[in-house]
């Protein structure tokens, strides 16, 4: 199967998804508003959002390119993180089947991309753009730190330190799928995972959007729990980076919400947004 299909089938997959999610989450009145003031909306999200593509496109082509420089520069970590958690990885594929592992896999590949994705719309939608602006600071933040990560240390993950007790159980199922993933990584990028960080991050912001999207708390963080589960059931990643991703996902929120704090109020909020604020304001005795 070509790459032109997987990506299509993404496309379609998240694509039903968005609309499933504007429809259950964000609702006909955020819709209706945003028709009316889609203009402000879209002239502060836009850039953001061609900066943040840019941001993953050069990571695409950095990824091989560090690769290699990683073999000159880096530390080799691979027997040092299984020395810290050993055959963690190995005991939780014990409790593999393959409906088990279909539903993973499904959730790693495109699960994955609908949870980057929603919250760059969804948060379009808000009153304020300042979650938006976030969110988009959060994953910069994420890909740069982990593409460093990714130059500094060399480690491969469990399936091909240790082949003959982990398997790579998305690849068997799934094989096709390997073309894909091949594209945008290497079997060396494993610390921090990258896919926990980003899933953790979207969760963290989605509990600041829990007054207006509460749904969207609650599946964003099912999903991202499910994808750093699944990062070390498929053998793609130790334990060890499912912690280091947490832990850079706590540090990429934090950053993006100081970096955002030096941005005005007014510049972030739409005219809906102003005019709550002013009717709260004219309320007060």
């Amino acid at each position: 199967m070509s790459l032109l299909v997987h990506y299509a089938q993404m496309v379609v997959f998240v694509g039903v998804c968005l609309g499933i999610g504007l429809i259950t989450i964000v609702g006909r009145e955020r819709i209706q508003t945003f028709y009316s003031e889609y203009d402000i909306r879209l002239r502060d999200g836009l850039p953001h959002l061609g900066f943040l593509a840019l941001v993953f496109v050069l990571s695409m082509y950095w990824r091989p390119i560090g690769g290699e420089v990683s073999w000159t520069v880096g530390i080799r970590i691979t027997h040092t993180l299984y020395g810290i958690e050993g055959n963690l990885v190995a005991t939780i594929q014990q409790i593999a089947t393959t409906e088990l592992t279909w539903a993973l896999s499904i959730l790693y590949v495109f699960g994955y991309v609908f949870l980057l994705v929603f919250p760059l719309v969804a948060y379009l939608f808000l009153d304020s753009l300042r979650l938006f602006r976030v969110t988009v600071l959060a994953y910069v933040i994420n890909y740069v730190i982990g593409l460093l990560s990714y130059t500094a240390f060399v480690a491969y993950g469990p399936r091909n330190y240790m082949p003959t007790e982990v398997g790579g159980l998305m690849y068997d199922v799934w094989p096709q799928i390997e073309a894909l993933t091949t594209q945008i990584n290497v079997n060396t990028n494993v610390f921090p995972s990258l896919h926990t960080s980003l899933a953790v991050t979207a969760a963290l912001l989605a509990w600041y959007s829990r007054t207006e999207y509460p749904q969207w708390f609650y599946l964003a963080t099912v999903l991202a729990v499910s994808i750093a589960f699944s990062t070390m059931y498929l053998g793609l990643h130790w334990g060890v980076d499912v912690v280091a991703g947490t832990v850079l996902a706590v540090v990429s929120v934090w950053v993006a919400f100081q970096i955002a704090a030096e941005t005005s109020d007014e510049s972030v909020i739409t005219r809906s947004g102003r005019r709550v604020f002013a009717a709260v304001k004219q309320a007060r005795p």
